[in-house]
């Protein structure tokens, strides 16, 4: 007989780790689904892809500048009359410059990559939660329907005892009523999944009346840091937090360029001047109609230093401002995260808390309706007992499934 105990608990542990396994992959190919399909996430995505656009924009020089005029009344020259002029010109910023405003465009993409990251660690977490939620919601149809089940068979051993003559007709009367109770409590539970379905369905952007398919029991996550690596972690991979840091290099990068902008610009050009042949006597040294070429060279000095000097003031700010922003963030992401800690904590203390319960309240049931058989006695303390049951295995379920949302936010918070 103990060699059987053991085939048989191995063979459950088998069947319970294969189904945690399934169940962890199902999830796994809900956010995989989430992730490719949730329209918000595509969103911030193409907003990151049209800022990686700007770079080019800014990080290039001005357009080449290109001119023809025509002489209406041609200039005449000693080897002939000006017809018409052909110019071109490009203008070169500050040196540097262009480096530095291309440098804070890839900052302020950099940034909204981090929005994205951010985003989808979000939807990550709302998925994880939103299925923790779904499978309490199932479990608790499960075991109310199980419930029902025993106390059908309660009013059959009550009318039993009725037509023996031990008990009153209010221990049927009581069974109705706690099954009347029940069946309130399923049909609301139905509802319930009915509703976490399709705001589960919509997070994955498909038919909101797929089903969603839970494990029979909910597999228990760890967290992989211990809590000072924790708090750590959060400061420096938490999406929002590198959000802010990358806007930071963006408006450095922009305060250099705004002391570069105030420096002077260059312009080199050339112009072709296109004579036609002389209508008089010209030197011998000299060629009738020959054309002239113009080389030029220009700066333009930035006298007015105010409009300059109030970008680079602009940027400084700006660098203070996201300062501030981020040391506030981190005093928000803490609190977060002891929330999130303590939700952790209170998790595995309940799971262990209603194991225990759980059992003792099924050995006191057991009792109760051995001594209900015998004697018809203190039926409305098996009634009783009977929904600790049911609320031990219930709080157990809800447990798991806080304890695992409690991991799943943490990890939100880690930027996973």
């Amino acid at each position: 007989m103990k060699i059987l105990r053991i085939f048989i608990g191995l063979v459950l542990g088998l069947l319970l780790t294969s189904g945690n396994t399934f169940g962890q992959q199902m999830l796994d190919n809900y956010l995989r689904t989430a992730a490719e399909n949730n329209p918000g996430l595509k969103a911030k995505f193409k907003d990151y892809l049209s800022v990686v656009e700007r770079a080019p924009q800014v990080g290039t020089v001005p357009d080449l500048n290109f001119a023809f005029g025509y002489f209406i009344s041609p200039v005449e020259t000693r080897v002939g009359p000006q017809k018409f002029i052909i110019s071109a010109s490009q203008t070169f910023p500050w040196f540097g410059k262009l480096r530095t405003a291309e440098d804070a465009v890839v900052e302020l993409a950099n940034s909204k990559l981090e929005v994205f990251e951010d985003a989808r660690s979000k939807l990550f977490y709302d998925v994880k939660s939103a299925y923790y939620r779904l499978y309490f919601i199932q479990k608790g149809i499960d075991i109310t329907r199980e419930n029902l089940d025993i106390l059908f068979t309660f009013k059959q051993l009550a009318l039993i005892k009725l037509e023996a003559g031990k008990v009153s007709a209010v221990d049927e009367l009581r069974v109705e009523m706690e099954i009347a109770d029940l069946e309130n409590q399923l049909a609301f539970l139905q509802d319930s999944k009915y509703q976490m379905e399709v705001q589960f369905n919509n997070l994955l952007n498909v038919d909101p009346q797929d089903a969603v398919i839970v494990p029979d029991i909910l597999w228990s996550e760890a967290l992989a840091f211990t809590y000072a690596q924790l708090i750590d972690s959060i400061s420096v991979n938490n999406h929002s937090i590198k959000q802010i840091e990358h806007r930071i290099l963006s408006w450095e990068n922009q305060e250099i360029s705004a002391k570069r902008t105030g420096g002077p610009s260059f312009t080199l050009g050339l112009d072709y001047i296109n004579v036609g042949k002389s209508s008089g006597q010209v030197p011998d040294d000299i060629t009738s109609g020959k054309d002239a070429l113009l080389a030029k060279v220009g700066i333009t000095i930035p006298l007015y230093r105010r409009k300059y000097d109030g970008m680079v003031q602009e940027a400084t700010f700006q660098i203070q401002a996201a300062g501030y922003e981020k040391e506030d963030r981190v005093n928000q992401l803490n609190t977060l995260f002891e929330l999130g800690y303590r939700d952790y904590k209170d998790g595995v203390r309940r799971i262990d808390l209603y194991k225990r319960q759980l059992n003792l309240a099924a050995k006191a049931l057991d009792i109760l309706l051995a001594e209900y058989s015998t004697d018809g006695q203190n039926f409305e303390e098996v009634l009783r007992m009977e929904r600790k049951v049911l609320k031990y295995e219930l709080e157990l379920d809800k447990a798991r499934a806080d304890h695992n949302a409690a991991i799943a936010f943490i990890d939100y918070l880690l930027g996973n």
